[in-house]
């Protein structure tokens, strides 16, 4: 399944840098960052629900903001890329 990882944490504090920079981290092992705070994944039921479990260990739910969207199939007909940033596709080759 194609899921779109957003997130937006409170980094007033130390702690809250913290998580940011270890949420970050983790969804780097699923996914490719397409913004700041945003992630794109393409992951089986198992690995969304082994991913959702440890992003939600990460963030304080009173400070922070966690959002999956599990989108349809065929990204490449859904959607439309403007300006900067490279997106790989996985499903093809990854050497040129």
């Amino acid at each position: 399944m194609w899921v779109l990882i957003t997130y937006d944490v409170a980094t007033d504090t130390a702690a809250g840098r913290s998580r940011l920079r270890r949420v970050a981290k983790a969804c780097e092992g699923y996914g490719q960052r397409v913004q700041k705070s945003v992630f794109e994944c393409t992951v089986n039921d198992n690995t969304y629900e082994r991913m959702k479990q440890q992003l939600l260990k990460i963030i304080n739910e009173k400070e922070d903001s966690l959002r999956f969207y599990k989108l349809p199939e065929g990204r490449e007909k859904r959607v439309e890329e403007f300006g900067q940033g490279e997106v790989r596709d996985f499903s093809g080759p990854l050497v040129v």
